[in-house]
């Protein structure tokens, strides 16, 4: 069974206003219950841990998504939000891919914090994917200030300049995303139009432009971890193959894989 990570904000200012932020709720309900429901385990992280903070904004009810209410009801999975672990405590060895959910604080903590961009690395360096949707991809910053060039030609999805101005908040942030990462080199790669759903998928790096691109990014991620199990296995057969007069060896391979398919990943 595969092992997913969600790492969250725990910022909840914005700047030059009264207004709070923190996680988008539908950006961290939507790919959650993909990942559940595609037989995943979840474990959720934060800087801080404990309880994230939630963007006021999306509990309103124009933002409301059929995972948001799902989640309402789920009191275990509340319970789980509201006691995240804290990032500084997380190894990347255990998981098998990581996912970086939005709201606009991410810009304050995740894009600077140095666990983050180290744990980035290390799913990087194992081969394992990184995805983040919205304000999410801005953790990707954390990786290139410990690796400079990082972010160098990769192709990327997120939060737009003009998403920000119409949303009201291109005042109220310490940087406009999109201009942050490709000054950083990263071709960053939106919908035609705002708020519209758009996923981009570069090697390892999985990201997604805006809430509506939630589950999409979460999707695409659950697919590249399945393909790869996919081509793990028909490397098996293949090798199968090549040794004919080995048939004890062939039936043996096949129990083992019948009962533990994700160990071989």
């Amino acid at each position: 069974m595969k092992n997913i990570l969600m790492i969250l904000t725990s910022h909840s200012e914005m700047e030059n206003t009264d207004s709070k932020t923190g996680v988008w709720l539908g950006e961290f309900t939507d790919p959650y219950y993909e990942f559940i429901d595609a037989g995943f385990n979840v474990t959720l992280a934060s800087v801080k841990g404990g309880r994230p903070p939630v963007d006021p904004m999306s509990e309103l009810t124009e933002n409301i998504t059929g995972a948001n209410r799902r989640f309402q009801e789920d009191e275990v999975t509340k319970a789980a939000f509201s006691q995240t672990q804290q990032l500084n405590q997380i190894n990347a060895s255990d998981f098998d891919a990581v996912f970086y959910p939005g709201g606009h604080g991410p810009i304050w903590d995740l894009a600077k914090d140095n666990n983050s961009g180290i744990l980035i690395l290390d799913f990087i360096d194992a081969g394992k994917p990184v995805a983040a949707v919205c304000h999410g991809p801005a953790a990707l910053i954390s990786a290139e200030n410990q690796r400079p060039g990082f972010l160098k030609g990769k192709t990327i999805s997120a939060f737009s300049n003009t998403e920000e101005t119409l949303v009201g908040r291109s005042g109220n942030v310490p940087f406009l995303l999109q201009t942050k990462l490709e000054e950083l080199g990263a071709e960053v790669k939106t919908a035609m139009v705002p708020f519209l759903s758009h996923v981009e998928t570069d090697g390892l790096l999985i990201t997604g432009q805006n809430p509506l691109s939630a589950g999409p990014t979460a999707k695409a991620l659950i697919e590249f971890l399945n393909q790869n199990k996919a081509t793990a296995n028909q490397q098996i057969r293949d090798d199968e193959t090549k040794l004919p007069h080995q048939k004890q060896w062939r039936e043996n391979a096949e129990q083992y894989i019948a009962a533990k398919p994700d160990e071989l990943i």
